[in-house]
């Protein structure tokens, strides 16, 4: 019997899932006296800080943003200071703001006054200098140089200039420079040391290219400059974490683990995603990485880190996300991965005591939430994918409408745990499937170069034959399948509806690209180096003409007469990734030819939605279009 998702009682609505969290972010100060969190101020994600000791209701908000929430923020080693990262509406012309703690009356201020089209592209203390921080940012469009604020002053100098586009200083913890990467025409990158007497450069390995279409991810040296430690494919297929030693070259592997890869995912903004390392924050010294796999894998590379690591892991059923400390390691604030119960905890290493500090979702009752499932099948060719399937609570798991849930990126790649789109959806009666498409990052080396040339090709027959394995399975009704994505998932969202029209019931594009060849024509001069080894060796080059035909051919924009799925498409009408014209010329052409298509347009977005009144319009959106065309 099949049972339909308008038949399902709805647990949550979409405030319930998708306003700001009370609590989420949390990072201790560098003495451990203090406790910085985001939580709502206003109607926006604000920092707050309060004692290590004292409760949330003690807590003072010490930002005031209005008009967009904050999401990136540190603090100094002075623990007067905090700093964070802002854009105008998405923008993403990040600059970079300082809090001044004892005096929170004050207006935050801006020490990064940049002209428009320039923006921080990372900034982090010099622990060399205190009372400093290098920031790294296109002051000259085209250029990516390394300058030295003075938190205090606002003073900013010059410390590095790059020389060249996609050529990158890589400094010891004194800030001296201890290696120079260079982005090769093949979008490989060349590792040089450099004489500290002389300034000569040496060549000591070149790596990357295809196989690592975001250019080698890790790169940073050790913090006595000794050793250049990366993120490389070796023999095997999986990306591990070495040491390559200043002087002989010599590779030493400092975390590996068989079948796994490092968990390398592309990010949005500086510093939101969780990171790929944990590092020790007196000497900067790697504590532990993450791997991916079924559930994310925490692998200790410092043995002194892995008392604390033990202790930590005891505290939740979940994994490690995000982990600060104070300088003297006694200290401990982590957060925890979990499909339904994600966490932060205080720990005290000296005194093996600790305490629960939040659940950023306890208003939601973990009975109705729904676990997700590692999945794994094979492609037709019998490339080896894996993904996650959630299943509605409560309700027979058979013909169910589907949606098919599409990363962007590409390289990145859908996780174990907690989200609010996936529970959103199951709620309603879906089975929610998210599968790893050749391409994305974490399965391998095998896995990624499977996607070169495959966009709207190998890349879309993936998730055919993910939605082919739940209809084969009695899971899902072949007659109620949607996808949906953001970025590279709306651009897959747009090839299911354009490429494979019959096979999906529903369509909703996020933010996502049209036109291959305008999406690559309209990156900046200063990215243009980055994207050699994964757009410009995966998709093609604008600029010759063969390639960009072959792109053409492989954007949505070049079969919308075929499009007769019903689609839900938004853009962030400040969008600096993919141009809102993309979606315009989209949704014009449907609606001249009366093919159904709703737009959601936000006025004051970039790549994606964040603020929460707009994302919570857009799911009610999503939860009505699938409503009328998979019931």
């Amino acid at each position: 019997m099949t049972v339909r998702a308008t038949s399902v009682p709805r647990r949550f609505e979409a405030e319930d899932l998708f306003r700001d969290p009370a609590f989420s972010h949390p990072v201790i100060s560098p003495d451990g006296a203090w406790l910085a969190y985001l939580a709502p101020a206003g109607g926006r994600k604000n920092v707050w800080v309060r004692g290590i000791d004292q409760e949330q209701e003690e807590a003072r908000c010490v930002t005031h943003d209005s008009r967009r929430g904050i999401l990136t923020f540190f603090w100094c080693d002075d623990p007067r200071w905090l700093l964070y990262l802002q854009d105008t509406d998405g923008n993403e012309d990040w600059h970079l703001f300082r809090v001044d703690l004892e005096h929170p009356e004050a207006a935050p201020q801006d020490l990064t006054p940049l002209e428009p089209g320039s923006r921080v592209f990372s900034a982090e203390p010099m622990p060399s200098r205190p009372g400093t921080v290098l920031a790294t940012m296109n002051q000259r469009p085209a250029r990516l140089d390394m300058f030295l604020i003075d938190v205090g002053s606002g003073e900013i100098t010059l410390l590095h200039e790059q020389t060249e586009a996609g050529v990158d200083l890589l400094l010891d913890r004194d800030g001296e420079p201890a290696f120079v990467s260079r982005v090769t025409e093949d979008g490989s990158t060349e590792f040089c040391t450099i004489d500290p007497d002389s300034g000569q450069q040496r060549l000591l390995l070149r790596a990357g290219g295809a196989e690592q279409p975001i250019g080698v991810e890790v790169q940073r040296s050790t913090p006595d400059g000794t050793g250049l430690i990366l993120s490389l494919y070796l023999e095997g297929d999986d990306l591990q974490l070495v040491r390559i030693d200043r002087e002989t070259a010599e590779v030493s592997v400092l975390a590996a683990v068989p079948g796994r890869s490092l968990d390398i995912m592309s990010v949005l903004a500086p510093g939101v995603l969780p990171p790929t390392l944990f590092t020790d924050r007196a000497t900067g010294e790697i504590l532990a990485a993450r791997f991916t796999g079924p559930r994310p894998h925490i692998e200790v590379v410092d043995p002194r880190f892995a008392e604390v690591h033990a202790a930590l892991a005891a505290l939740s059923d979940g994994v490690l996300d995000s982990l600060s400390s104070d300088t003297s390691g006694t200290r401990w604030v982590a957060t925890f991965l979990h499909d339904r119960e994600p966490e932060a905890w205080l720990y005290n290493h000296a005194t093996g005591r600790s305490r629960r500090l939040f659940q950023p979702y306890q208003h939601l009752d973990t009975a109705h939430l729904a676990p997700m499932e590692p999945v794994r099948l094979l492609a037709r060719d019998g490339l080896p994918l894996h993904g996650y399937l959630t299943l509605p609570v409560g309700i027979p798991a058979r013909k169910l409408p589907l949606a098919l849930v599409v990363h962007g990126g590409p390289w990145a790649h859908d996780s174990w745990g907690f989200s609010a789109q996936v529970q959103f959806l199951a709620d309603r009666g879906h089975a929610v499937l998210q599968v790893n498409f050749r391409g994305s990052s974490g399965y391998g080396r095998r896995h990624t170069l499977a996607a070169r040339g495959e966009f709207a090709g190998a890349m879309h027959t993936d998730l055919l034959d993910a939605v082919d394995w739940a209809v084969d399975r009695g899971i899902a009704d072949p007659d109620r399948v949607g996808i949906i994505g953001g970025s590279y998932g709306g651009y897959a969202a747009l090839v299911g509806a354009a490429f494979t029209p019959e096979r999906f019931a529903a369509a909703v594009d996020l933010v996502g690209i049209a036109d291959l060849s305008s999406f690559l024509r309209s990156f900046p001069p200063v990215s243009r180096p980055y994207i050699a080894s994964g757009w410009l060796a995966y998709v093609g080059d604008p600029d010759d003409p063969a390639q960009e035909a072959d792109m053409l051919a492989r954007s949505p924009m070049s079969r919308v007469d075929a499009i007769t799925t019903p689609l839900l498409i938004a853009h962030g009408a400040n969008d600096a990734r993919v141009r809102r014209e993309e979606s315009d010329r989209i949704v014009t052409s449907l609606r001249d030819r009366g093919v159904p298509v709703e737009y959601l347009l936000g006025q004051d977005e970039g790549h994606g939605f964040g603020n929460p009144e707009n994302e919570i319009r857009l799911q009610r959106a999503i939860a009505a279009h699938l409503a009328q065309h998979l019931a």
